[in-house]
């Protein structure tokens, strides 16, 4: 039996707003167990007396590589997760306030994980600095960075959109649409980073078997909501304008 076009209607209504809960919980759930799992200012690294002076014994730094993990996930995993589902319009947190309320939530929460990016990113510099490591060797660092950077381009374009007087030559909705794709664009270098990560030395040293599959599946989650979010929100109804 065939189910009429407002069956269908509610049912796929409901898998999103469904879909959309599972992504908020998941991205918390992932941020909490990075941050367990890295405890972070715990782990310290000593500094060997020849790095400093042969006269002087061994220095114990306070460990500056677990606080990495946490602010990247916080970064890419929760607060730019919710970032995109602001305007969710199934699953949004926020869909009492205004569509220029919204906006504004989504441009401060998009600038507080653009900074524990950043302070991520200096934070693991600042511990390769310490050991005497090389940058950017592995893929999980160049995407890391290409997604930090992103980010920072991307939160430049959103003033764009604050403030449209700022580019009266350009239609907003043609601003919107290319902030959208970029931003997913974005998101994807921000989750691809994340799952490299767990393919590092570190996070496989501590998680294996089944909890590592199931953490890998995070972001993936994460990836698909906001992947049909945006595309049904612009992509694809651009497309079938005329």
């Amino acid at each position: 039996m065939a189910l009429s076009a407002e069956t269908e209607s509610h049912i796929y209504r409901a898998l999103r707003t469904a879909s959309g809960a599972a992504a908020h919980l998941v991205a918390l759930g992932f941020t909490i167990f990075v941050a367990v799992l890295a405890r972070p200012g715990s782990r310290s690294v000593w500094l060997l007396s020849s790095c400093l002076s042969p006269m002087r014994p061994p220095l114990l730094i306070p460990g500056l590589f677990s606080w990495h993990p946490v602010l990247m996930s916080l970064a890419f995993s929760f607060l730019m997760t919710e970032a995109l589902l602001v305007f969710s319009p199934e699953s949004s947190l926020l869909r009492s306030l205004s569509r220029k309320g919204r906006a504004r939530c989504h441009w401060v929460l998009q600038l507080l994980a653009l900074l524990c990016a950043l302070l991520g990113l200096s934070l693991v510099i600042l511990h390769k600095e310490q050991l005497g490591k090389a940058h950017l060797a592995t893929r999980h660092g160049q995407a890391g960075l290409l997604a930090v950077l992103w980010a920072g381009l991307q939160c430049s374009g959103g003033v764009g959109l604050l403030y449209p007087k700022l580019l009266p030559r350009w239609p907003l909705a043609k601003l919107k649409l290319y902030h959208a794709t970029s931003g997913l664009v974005g998101y994807l270098l921000g989750s691809a980073s994340l799952l490299l990560g767990m393919c590092s030395l570190w996070f496989t040293a501590s998680v294996t078997g089944a909890a590592w599959y199931l953490a890998v599946l995070c972001p993936v989650l994460t990836s698909l909501v906001i992947m049909n979010q945006v595309s049904n929100a612009y992509l694809y109804r651009k497309r079938i304008q005329p």
